[in-house]
């Protein structure tokens, strides 16, 4: 399963923004984006003016870089937003929203996507009593999302949940926190998405 391995620091800094790709070391003074408000490399800090393309891609990655997700499944998501009804850009992201790993964040169970995608692949949730291990598998209006009986005991989710307890989750999602169970009620429109991504500008780069 192919995945992004390098610094993820770097690619906050590439983007010029927090992608909160690290939980809560990104709400520290350690925060290598905090700490080197410029773009990595040694050409980093020299003045660069992006076009057009450049502005287009630049938000593509950016998007990719928030769900980790790498260019052939994001390609494969686009091609799936095209096929559905009303905007396209939307659709993309409505999308992106209901892969498992990220319902897993949102409903406050990992501090960090990429800590949601580790918990999944490990076995350690249920959606509709059985167990699912992959993180792009893409949740429905009715599915039932639960932690594993075994793994409700475990130190480190209850840390996480304790910790995330003051964390609203999207409408979408109807969370019970005493069962520790949810059941996604819609699909995520525009206005519980709340990442500053310009999504009609991938549009316009694919459509290219």
């Amino acid at each position: 399963m192919a995945r992004y391995t390098d610094a993820v620091c770097r690619l906050c800094r590439r983007e010029g923004q927090k992608l909160f790709l690290k939980g809560d070391r990104c709400y520290t003074d350690k925060c290598a984006a905090d700490r080197r408000p410029y773009p990595p490399g040694q050409h980093g800090q020299g003045r660069t003016k992006a076009s057009e393309y450049g502005t287009q891609l630049r938000e593509k990655q950016k998007a990719k870089r928030y769900y980790g997700v790498l260019e052939k499944q994001f390609r494969g998501y686009f091609g799936m937003a095209l096929k559905r009804k009303g905007k396209t850009g939307e659709n993309l992201l409505s999308i992106l929203e209901t892969r498992l790993d990220n319902t897993i964040y949102r409903l406050g169970f990992a501090m960090s996507r990429a800590e949601a995608r580790q918990l999944v692949l490990h076995g350690h949730f249920m959606v509709n009593g059985k167990r699912v291990n992959i993180p792009s598998f893409l949740v429905k209006p009715g599915m039932i999302i639960s932690i594993g009986e075994k793994s409700r005991n475990l130190d480190k989710i209850k840390s996480v949940i304790e910790a995330n307890s003051f964390r609203q989750p999207p409408r979408w999602l109807d969370y019970d926190a005493n069962a520790l169970v949810a059941k996604v009620t819609g699909v995520p429109s525009r206005e519980d998405i709340d990442m500053p991504i310009e999504e009609q500008l991938i549009v316009e780069l694919y459509s290219k």
